[in-house]
């Protein structure tokens, strides 16, 4: 059960509307009602929860849970009397049910005294801004939207509506989109790394792009979003973005990408729609990534990827390839002992 000090569940709701949010077939009474959300091993009579990993398939066979949601392949194996929501998407059910007793809070429109607000921005009347918070010349802010303390808003940046700007976010040269959640600390617009050098040493050349963010994208704490050089930094629609990763000036993500924790790409690399970057994964400058990539952690990607391909190792070849490749090394250090 989450904690009352942090969460606010609004359950109980009946197994009926349960199914309708989940779309999935219910198997069991339509009127039960369920009271909260819970994991499979620690779920109690009243809770809702889910099977996914068949690593908990155990776990599930003994649950307590008066309902799940599961897999067609796997309901047989549920214990007796466990109400079901069937569905070949547990985990997206499961999300959704999730949402349901623990929506995002509402935004009531307020402006703190103790927030600079510049005479020129335009604040729209519902959305809120916290202490401490700064909201620089002719900076634009959606419905709804809500800015927490200490964010600051460089001029001219645009911020559309439902968007969340976590505490100590700072953005220059920005247009964000609708419903974007950018989390604590993460820092949007500075200027990109780029530089001539000569034995003279190195002089700075100007960044004069911006970060495009369309809409339901997610940033992760701390990560780090590069301007532009001069054509803009563009992250696409519903891309999911880790803590702690770096993106480059220049660098254009298609539609859905995942970038998982420390993985970094350098400038002027385009990835397209739903690429996966693992924990750590780096991609060097100027490349294309095709779309459905998937790049394993730790990976170090030095040429362009086609479409469909999952790869790996340093430098990072086709995984099947680079499995192999750890095969035949392994067998070697085998027969030398």
């Amino acid at each position: 059960m989450a904690d009352t000090r942090f969460f606010t569940c609004k359950g109980p709701f009946t197994a009926e509307k349960l199914a309708e949010v989940a779309q999935a077939d219910l198997h069991g009474s339509p009127e039960s009602l369920y009271s909260d959300v819970a994991s499979v091993d620690k779920a109690r009579q009243s809770d809702v929860t889910f099977l996914d990993n068949r690593k908990y398939l155990e776990s599930f066979k003994v649950s307590e849970a008066g309902l799940c949601v599961v897999h067609p392949d796997l309901a047989r194996l549920a214990p007796e009397g466990m109400a079901l929501l069937v569905t070949p998407q547990p985990y997206m059910a499961y999300a959704r049910i999730a949402n349901l007793f623990y929506p995002n809070e509402k935004v009531e429109g307020y402006i703190s005294k103790n927030a600079y607000v510049d005479d020129t921005a335009e604040v729209d009347e519902t959305a809120r801004v916290e202490p401490g918070a700064y909201i620089g010349a002719n900076v634009k802010i959606g419905a709804r939207s809500w800015i927490k303390p200490n964010a600051v808003l460089h001029d001219g940046v645009v911020i559309g509506n439902d968007c969340v700007i976590a505490a100590n976010v700072t953005i220059s040269h920005s247009l964000i989109g609708n419903a974007v959640t950018i989390h604590a600390g993460v820092q949007i617009g500075q200027d990109g790394f780029g530089f001539a050098s000569s034995m003279e040493g190195h002089l700075r050349i100007p960044q004069l792009g911006r970060v495009i963010i369309h809409d339901h994208v997610n940033i992760g704490a701390n990560s780090t979003i590069d301007r532009g050089a001069g054509p803009d930094t563009i992250i696409g629609a519903g891309t999911q973005i880790d803590n702690l990763v770096q993106i480059g000036h220049n660098v254009e993500l298609g539609f859905g990408c995942v970038l998982v924790s420390q993985s970094g790409i350098s400038g002027s690399t385009k990835l397209g729609n739903f690429c996966v970057c693992g924990g750590q994964a780096g991609l060097a400058g100027h490349l294309k990534v095709g779309d459905g990539v998937t790049i394993a952690a730790k990976s170090g990607v030095m040429k362009n990827v086609p479409a469909g391909q999952t790869i790996g190792g340093f430098p990072a070849i086709p995984q099947k390839d680079w499995l192999k490749k750890q095969a035949v090394i392994n067998k070697i250090i085998k027969e030398r002992k």
